[in-house]
């Protein structure tokens, strides 16, 4: 891929979708148990207004907006708004602390804060003082509680900019490619957050990329956004994606009610982080356990040619026969209850995936394609194809059209593009350590095969030194033990240690459900602590450690009263395992680990 044209940027497409799909529909959202949409021309109007609402505050170019709440209609209009007017937009992941708040606000001057509720609110009010910059606090509910001088409706907003609508036309027309477009603070497993910096040619390039690897992509498709919009991988699908390509994007503004949204939505184009398909396999296996007499029998016939011919469609294009009845049978009834049956794209990415899952999956007539990426390469790095033969299970795909990837002698993976970011915000040492060169470095290990396919081994810091010396790759083993059934998480630890050993989290479903079916507690504190299932991931522990290294054997481990979650900082927003947190929150089980 060559460099785009200096008009060619995400704001510019927005107004030329306007002109010419403007009566198709952008944006479907719910309140109370009904859907609304709004077509591309309102949803455009809108952006218009918001940016024309930041230049009645005396918005200059590179003023910053900071937006913080779940998933909605109004993240995405100030989002696009702030980026027209050459404005700099960042989220703020709506489970922040009221720390992390503060932080990231006060870290890119921000002089607007666009807020969900007042739960939002609270944490600015309480941190007030220690944001001098903020001039307006936009609130999408609660306008009417939060009851302060600072504060306006986010409808009030837009109509104060409807007069400088022109004046926001014409600050767009002066993008450049080099401008900033947005920061993304990484929600980050260790330190403060980074301001990633990208660029308007950073998101549009990746975006052309992205219809080559994908395929056609149009007003026919549909995309369900629930996860964080203040992370890249949701944002490139429904922001900068679906105004490239036209699709339209139905808001989730929970996860919790992902379910009910791909039932009513039944999209094309399925993006979910790792944990979100474990948990989706958990339910499935609990449903499909179920079946007896007949019915089993054409599940598990179905389920071994979906595996079988899956591995084809993937080379191929093609199943098979065998294939294609076992879809008649079974594949399109079960996509069909999930809301799935239209389903022309799956991806997974942020985090490692389990190869049981992966194959639990195709033997469902369902092709997960692995992403590699970083907010720093604007997303994608590596990228499974929706092409036969450019996919390989197991893998993170090949380079995405335009980049470069390779090994440096320490393993690190390397990486050079179109996509990659500027830099970090206010901080040079951080940025000169990532990029040098011209090449990014991941701080991820992995390999790349003969045919370009690349394997992610681990996170360089991640890396275990056993006290014997020994260097252990946590994040292999984990996805090892992980496929253990009724296992949520699995967390491997040992280093500077003798032996290694691992904290287990139980899958509230799966574990509840061979908890009723062998007569053990079904609460889950009492089951991590029975002897039956100890004793029965002692026995599967045992059998999965045969496949290890003798210097990568679990050889102890402890079952965990609850399961990690964003709250105890035991796991990004993006579902990304927390070591350090992991460590102090359960420093004496770990201790008790290595008695005796």
């Amino acid at each position: 891929m060559t460099n785009l044209s200096e008009g060619n940027n995400i704001p510019l497409r927005l107004q030329n979708r306007a002109k010419t799909n403007g009566n198709d529909i952008a944006l479907h959202w719910k309140e109370g148990d009904s859907w609304n949409s709004r077509t591309w021309a309102e949803h455009y109007e809108n952006v218009c207004k918001f940016g024309g609402a930041l230049l009645n505050l005396g918005f200059e170019v590179g003023d910053s907006v900071s937006i913080s709440g779940n998933n909605s209609k109004e993240w995405i209009t100030a989002c696009l708004g702030s980026m027209y007017i050459r404005a700099l937009p960042a989220g703020i992941y709506q489970t922040s602390t009221q720390d992390q708040f503060q932080y990231v606000a006060n870290h890119m001057e921000a002089k607007v804060l666009v807020l969900e509720n007042k739960v939002q609110w609270d944490k600015f009010s309480a941190e007030r003082e220690n944001l001098p910059t903020v001039k307006k606090v936009v609130m999408v509910e609660d306008i009417d509680v939060v009851n302060d001088d600072i504060a306006i409706s986010f409808e009030d907003f837009l109509e104060s900019g409807k007069s400088h609508i022109d004046g926001a036309n014409e600050r767009m027309t002066q993008i450049k490619p080099d401008d900033l477009a947005l920061l993304i603070y990484t929600s980050g497993t260790t330190g403060p957050p980074k301001g990633v910096m990208l660029t308007h040619h950073n998101l549009a390039w990746t975006v052309e990329g992205a219809s080559e690897v994908v395929g056609g992509l149009g007003p026919e498709d549909r995309h369900v956004a629930y996860l964080p919009l203040s992370h890249i991988a949701e944002q490139m699908f429904c922001i900068h994606g679906s105004v490239s390509f036209g699709f339209s994007v139905w808001v989730c503004g929970a996860f919790e009610e992902i379910k009910e949204h791909l039932l009513e939505a039944r999209p094309t184009l399925f993006l979910a982080v790792p944990r979100v398909w474990e948990k989706f396999k958990a339910a499935l296996e609990a449903r499909l356990g179920e079946a007896s007499g007949i019915k089993a029998k054409i599940v598990n016939w179905s389920r071994k040619q979906g595996l079988r011919g899956g591995y084809k469609m993937i080379d191929t294009g093609k199943g098979g026969l065998r294939w294609k009845i076992a879809n008649k049978l079974f594949f399109s009834k079960l996509q069909d209850g999930l809301g799935l049956n239209k389903l022309k794209f799956a991806v997974t990415a942020a985090a490692p995936i389990g190869k049981d899952v992966l194959e639990f999956f195709l033997s469902c007539g369902i092709i997960i394609h692995e992403v590699y990426g970083l907010s720093e390469s604007s997303g994608p790095l590596t990228f499974n194809s929706s092409k036969p033969g450019h996919r390989k299970l197991s893998t993170v795909g090949q380079a995405f059209p335009g980049v470069e990837v390779k090994i440096a002698g320490d393993g690190e993976i390397l990486g050079k593009g179109g996509n990659i970011f500027q830099g970090y915000y206010k901080n040079e040492g951080a940025t000169n350590e990532t990029l040098v060169d011209g090449w990014l470095h991941t701080g991820d290990i992995g390999e790349i095969d003969e045919r370009g396919f690349l394997k992610i081994t681990d996170r360089k810091k991640d890396l275990i030194i056993t006290a014997g010396g020994k260097n252990v790759s946590p994040s292999n083993i984990e996805k090892l033990m992980k496929s253990i059934k009724g296992v949520s998480q699995f967390v491997v630890i040992g280093d500077k240690r003798k032996m290694l050993t691992g904290l287990i989290t139980l899958d509230p479903e799966g574990a509840v459900t061979m908890a009723k079916e062998n007569n053990w507690p079904t609460d889950i504190p009492a089951l991590a602590e029975s002897e039956g299932m100890n004793s029965y991931i002692n026995s599967e522990v045992e059998r999965l450690n045969k496949e290890l290294a003798k210097f990568e054997t679990i050889k102890r481990f402890k079952i965990l009263h609850e399961d990690f979650d964003v709250e105890h900082g035991t796991l990004t927003p993006s579902m990304k395992i927390k070591r350090k947190p992991i460590n102090e929150r359960y420093a004496t089980q770990i201790e008790s680990l290595y008695e005796n």
